[in-house]
């Protein structure tokens, strides 16, 4: 479950990177209310740790994680 999370926090972070470096717009800003809004710094700092997390699922067996 916690794969999940992070990989859609990682997604959802690929997207708000690709709207900054197309349009120069920041969703996750304009949603919560600017870079250093509380909320936005908050859902930075999760799909940060969530990229940090997914590097982990580069190196697993994949045999192993089949559930």
């Amino acid at each position: 479950m916690a794969d999940k999370i992070a990989l859609l926090l990682t997604i959802i972070g690929a997207v708000n990177w690709g709207l900054i470096g197309i349009f120069q717009f920041d969703l996750v800003a304009y949603i919560f209310g600017g870079q250093g809004a509380l909320v936005s710094r908050i859902i930075y700092t999760l799909v940060g740790a969530a990229g940090l997390w997914c590097i982990s699922l580069l190196f697993r067996d994949r045999d192993a994680v089949k559930e």
